[in-house]
């Protein structure tokens, strides 16, 4: 009989992935997705330490499966609750002693061996062990990606794939150096196995993922190393692979060969994400983030001027221990000079263990939040602004879903937009409810005119369906 698993995703879209992976170790030992946690044998929480109270919030939830967890055994069902992620990287031996109702707590490197975690787990309960528990956080000297499964169920033509995980960098308010480990870059081969697979499967576009994913140096042929820039030319030359993205990008590996494949590759989308957290050189600084704004403005130039349609976004962090006014007016002058497409912005919170943690010099809360709302102000209009440019444009869309109204699907434009495109007419012509028109279009490349734009979204016609 199946066994049922519930997986509850929080933060980066690595977890996303790595949620994927680990349902998918868990099929050949008889589970199936479970889309609620009152009926799942094993409930997951995939964990993110980057947002702030991450830990609290999880301790919240694990309260409330607590409470179905102990109905079942009433039931004589059984539930086993694992945390895993960086929370459970960061904080695995404390949420043992504090949260007594959860079996098992992983860490991002250990994934592959959950089954075996849950063997171990259900051994000890069936032996009547009043503690079935597993804690494992090592930093095993195997991969885990040499261990898990292909994917098999690919549920939209967009996939993520990581290519490199961990990072040497050590920003002051970072914990993922101590969640995530050092830098780690999969082989060129196991990267274009892994996207002719997804190629096959109908997947159109590819995000690659890592924490740092533009200092990429996979293993290449002999003892060669190659980067980034080498293996989206790889990708590219895939059939069935019409759109590669990546994210997310450090500045200082923003080298020339990548900002060729921006100019070069027309399936390398014209769309980057490359966080500078401050426009300040001060606290630029204090940081460590190892440039400065100067650097930055320089790369993007250089992108500008290689590609011209090249939009940005990046990340903002506000109220860093010992911001200034004029560092904050540094940020804001930076943000009007850049001009970005979309960005994301939050008030800085202490992370347990990263050096800025114990700076003394730490923002007002009241200060922090006044900053970050003059700041989202200018994020947002930049954002309407660039929105509403593309009006009138035409543009090619992937289709992914079903849009709120009828006769509306919901894609994405080289710029990572939400577009809700109106198939209205399309249905009226061959007379087809929406459920049949969705086949023939879900999944596909189509060119679309937008019509309007909104802060957030656009909306357009069907031009015509790419080949």
């Amino acid at each position: 009989m199946s066994k049922k698993v519930f997986v509850k995703t929080y933060g980066c879209q690595m977890n996303v992935y790595d949620s994927n992976r680990m349902v998918n170790a868990l099929k050949p030992h008889g589970y199936e997705v479970s889309e609620t946690p009152e009926d799942a044998y094993l409930v997951i929480l995939n964990t993110c330490h980057i947002r702030e109270k991450a830990a609290e919030k999880v301790y919240s939830e694990i309260g409330r499966l607590k409470q179905t967890k102990a109905d079942m055994a009433a039931e004589g069902k059984n539930m086993f609750i694992a945390i895993a992620g960086c929370v459970a990287q960061a904080e695995g031996a404390e949420m043992m002693k504090r949260a007594p109702a959860v079996d098992i707590v992983l860490g991002p490197q250990t994934y592959h061996r959950l089954p075996d975690m849950m063997k171990s787990a259900e051994e000890q309960r069936a032996a009547g062990r009043k503690s079935s528990r597993v804690l494992d956080t090592e930093f095993p000297a195997d991969t885990k990606f040499d261990h898990l499964p292909e994917e098999s169920d690919f549920k939209s033509s967009a996939a993520f794939l990581t290519i490199q995980e961990g990072c040497d960098k050590f920003c002051a308010f970072c914990v993922v150096p101590y969640t995530r480990g050092a830098e780690y870059s999969r082989s060129i081969a196991d990267v274009v196995a892994e996207a002719e697979h997804m190629a096959k499967n109908g997947v159109v576009e590819i995000t690659l993922l890592g924490q740092n994913v533009n200092a990429y140096h996979g293993e290449g042929e002999g003892d060669s190393t190659e980067g980034l820039a080498a293996l989206i030319r790889k990708l590219a030359k895939i059939e069935g692979i019409g759109r590669i993205r990546y994210t997310t990008s450090h500045p200082r590996d923003m080298d020339e060969d990548l900002i060729a494949v921006h100019r070069d590759v027309p399936e390398c989308m014209p769309y980057l994400h490359l966080p500078v957290q401050s426009g300040s050189d001060n606290i630029l600084q204090a940081m460590n983030r190892q440039h400065t704004r100067e650097d930055y403005f320089k790369i993007v130039d250089q992108l500008r001027e290689e590609c011209p349609n090249l939009a940005l976004s990046s990340d903002f962090i506000v109220g860093f221990p010992g911001e200034t006014d004029a560092d904050f007016e540094d940020t804001l002058d930076l943000v009007r000079r850049v001009k970005y497409a979309q960005a994301y912005s939050f008030k800085y919170s202490p992370r347990p263990g990263t050096p800025a943690s114990v700076i003394e010099e730490q923002v007002p809360e009241d200060v922090k939040t006044e900053r970050l709302a003059r700041l989202q102000d200018l994020l947002n209009e930049h954002q309407l602004e660039f929105n509403e440019g593309m009006v009138g444009m035409e543009m090619d869309v992937l289709l992914e879903r079903e849009g709120k109204q009828a006769g509306q699907l919901l894609g994405r434009s080289p710029y990572l937009q939400a577009v809700h495109v109106d198939l209205t007419k399309e249905y009226n012509a061959v007379d087809e409810s929406p459920d049949r028109a969705y086949n023939g279009y879900m999944g596909k490349l189509v060119r679309v005119k937008i019509a309007e734009a909104g802060p957030r979204s656009l909306k357009g016609e069907l031009v015509s369906v790419l080949p």
